[in-house]
């Protein structure tokens, strides 16, 4: 078996293509992991692996067709196979309806001829001696520790026939933790790009807290109540608004950011309070790739858009819908700024920042209820974006300013675009990780907020 540098792979596969024009991807990935439970390491490792896009273009008439075949595990011998198979997928298709000319200008992508970046045991240097403290200071209170560490480094080459050349290599870690005990059950979860910046200690340190909440129960009837969300609930809600936010959906009337008539709600307002949801690829600590990486063509993405830069969009500014994601053709048919969608997302609470910190939140509650996280989401209308979930891992009464109890899970019947009208109050913004997305979107920093009515509609029996 003949291994070929990404690189190479993208330079040998242009040469083979006998396609009008092409498009090459090369994505070569090592994660580590770390895997406990019961306070003890149980499980560690690293693998690699290795994908190989290539996106075949060729005339139709009067328009452009695509053909796509992406395999892994791609060495010298099987290259030629992959671009004929892609070429033969294009042959075989009419012209694609988001067809445009390839991308020949974009920003500065990295160094093209460096090897690709790697990640190992090492990421956890600093990390493992910090969990090894957490195990017996569990074991000492009677609290047992499970869990997992995963960091993954991707690095993605992409070529064209057009003759751009461009590398992002992507750091993805984040860290799950769940501690058992008389309490219940508590979670507590963080991304990272390097493990650095872990905070072992205190991330137990409040699932300990947490636990002796639990160890007074409170039943609570479904109902509306007054409802800090921290961070991590905001995340997952949010993102789920985010992936829902498609201009061409939107433009064809099939989601809530539809407006009544046609066309699309940009303009409007949705939240009273000076909300800001945004991607920036070059946020600190949340950095993604600052150009588009599409291995398919769908109603979000366009394969004919690779290596479009992206820069800061506000999808949400101050409260009113600034933004929906676009392709060039999506932008087109819609008269809308072209605003590709970004790997990560940031909310704020007004332009100076700032907030209240969830602790603060608390001390600020007369009667409420306090959640650790959601999950297990699913959409019920998406005319509405309603969205029905549990509640997980700690649900606390919050009395006087001070957490009273745990109350039972529910499950929760909420849209997060009303949601934002009815937000009273948004906290301090920082780096989190949903619970419920986290195999799929990590790079996020959210406020805890505040509503006053969080519908719980109905009392759940899980645990």
């Amino acid at each position: 078996m003949s291994v070929l540098k990404p690189q190479e792979a993208v330079e040998r596969a242009l040469e083979l293509s006998r396609a009008d024009d092409c498009v090459v991807i090369a994505d070569e990935s090592s994660t580590a992991n770390l895997r406990w439970a019961g306070n003890t390491l149980t499980t560690n490792g690293v693998t690699r692996s290795n994908r190989l896009t290539v996106v075949a273009l060729r005339r139709a008439g009067e328009g452009v067709a695509a053909g796509v075949v992406s395999r892994a595990a791609v060495d010298a011998a099987d290259l030629e196979d992959l671009v004929r198979a892609a070429e033969a997928d294009a042959a075989g298709n009419a012209a694609a309806e988001d067809a445009a000319p390839l991308i020949d200008r974009a920003p500065a992508g990295g160094d093209w001829d460096a090897a690709p970046a790697e990640t190992g045991i090492g990421v956890f240097s600093a990390f493992a001696p910090a969990l090894g403290e957490a195990f017996a200071a569990a074991e000492a209170g009677g609290r047992r520790l499970y869990g997992f560490a995963n960091h993954m480094v991707t690095s993605t080459f992409l070529g064209t026939s057009a003759g751009l050349r461009l590398r992002h290599d992507q750091p993805t870690g984040l860290l799950e933790l769940n501690a058992k005990g008389a309490g219940g059950s508590a979670w507590a979860g963080v991304g990272t790009r390097d493990f650095t910046d872990v905070d072992v200690p205190g991330l137990t340190g409040d699932l300990a807290r947490r636990l002796g909440w639990g160890e007074h129960r409170i039943d609570l009837p479904a109902g509306r109540y007054e409802t800090i969300l921290p961070p991590s609930a905001v995340a997952d809600l949010m993102i789920y608004l985010y992936w829902s936010a498609g201009a061409r959906d939107a433009h064809d009337g099939r989601t809530v950011f539809s407006a009544p008539g046609g066309g699309t709600r940009v303009g409007e307002k949705l939240a009273a309070l000076p909300v800001t949801l945004s991607s920036d690829p070059r946020a600190a600590g949340l950095e993604c790739a600052p150009f588009v990486v599409a291995h398919a063509s769908s109603r979000e993405s366009s394969v004919f858009d690779n290596g479009l830069g992206l820069e800061r969009t506000d999808w949400i500014s101050e409260g009113t819908l600034a933004a929906l994601t676009q392709t060039r053709h999506s932008a087109a048919r819609t008269g809308l700024p072209l605003t590709p969608a970004i790997d990560n997302l940031t909310m704020t609470g007004s332009p100076a920042g700032g907030g209240a910190s969830l602790e603060e939140m608390v001390a600020r509650t007369e009667r409420g209820l306090l959640l650790t996280c959601l999950w297990y989401i699913r959409e019920v209308d998406p005319q509405r974006l309603l969205l029905t979930g549990l509640t997980r891992d700690g649900v606390y009464l919050v009395e006087n300013g001070e957490v009273t109890g745990a109350v039972n899970n529910f499950r929760f019947n909420e849209s997060p675009v009303d949601l934002l009208g009815r937000i009273s109050e948004v906290g301090a913004t920082g780096p989190t990780l949903p619970r419920e997305w986290s195999d799929y979107f990590t790079r996020t920093a959210m406020p805890p907020v505040r509503v006053g009515d969080f519908n719980m509609s109905t009392v759940s029996q899980a645990s």
